[in-house]
């Protein structure tokens, strides 16, 4: 993408690639934002500080991992939130914007987890998602989408992109997991990473796995404004 890094950031380009590809799909400057899933949070603090929300909410069920990233990710408007994707402790009607990147694949209940995003969001406002699905699992996936209370914009395959990432990545995962991780966890940490070679490597580059993106927005009651 090209996009311009600070030094502390550029180690970490093709997974900021990621975030801002699907954050970016809506104007957030100004806008209230969750993100379900956020992880050791990088993802969240680049986006706090590039695209200027007014407020960047950043919510994980593992709390061993929210505390690291309030420790870690010291930003102005970014606040950490443990909770469960599938149950969100947040009112109805609150955020313009929700995030959720490469983490749904994990959820016991995908279709209750976008009920829960169709309720906190404010009407006319958007899902902003991406993650990917085995052949196997790809037709529950999209049915799940096009039963959602929420309307499809549009989506990409961005399989392509995250290979050329991952091929990026490579070298640098493989450092970490052979610095990191005991030896017997080192084929898991692999394919987590998506190491060129790992079962999810290969799956994505033979087709047999689809990256795609989605922007996704909650309609609104009929000749309402979003506001």
């Amino acid at each position: 993408m090209g996009i311009p890094l600070a030094p502390g950031d550029e180690p970490n380009r093709a997974c900021i690639q990621l975030y801002h590809h699907v954050a970016a799909q809506e104007e957030l400057r100004g806008k209230n934002v969750l993100e379900v899933s956020c992880g050791h949070g990088g993802g969240a603090s680049y986006l706090t500080r590039a695209l200027e929300p007014k407020s960047y909410t950043a919510l994980d069920l593992n709390p061993a991992g929210i505390n690291f990233c309030k420790q870690r990710h010291r930003v102005d408007g970014l606040t950490f939130v443990q909770g469960d994707a599938e149950n969100l402790p947040f009112e109805s009607d609150f955020f313009d914007a929700v995030i959720n990147v490469e983490a749904s694949h994990c959820y016991r209940n995908f279709p209750k987890f976008l009920t829960e995003v169709e309720r906190v969001l404010r009407p006319g406002r958007h899902f902003l998602y991406a993650d990917f699905r085995f052949a196997d699992g790809m037709a529950k996936w999209e049915k799940a989408m096009a039963e959602a209370p929420l309307k499809i914009l549009h989506q990409r395959n961005i399989s392509a992109e995250v290979l050329r990432g991952m091929n990026r990545n490579s070298p640098r995962s493989q450092d970490l997991i052979a610095r990191h991780l005991p030896k017997f966890l080192h084929a898991l940490g692999a394919d987590f990473a998506g190491v060129k070679g790992s079962r999810i490597h290969k799956a994505l580059n033979h087709g047999e796995l689809s990256y795609r993106s989605y922007c996704f927005e909650k309609p609104t009651a009929k000749g309402a404004s979003p506001g």
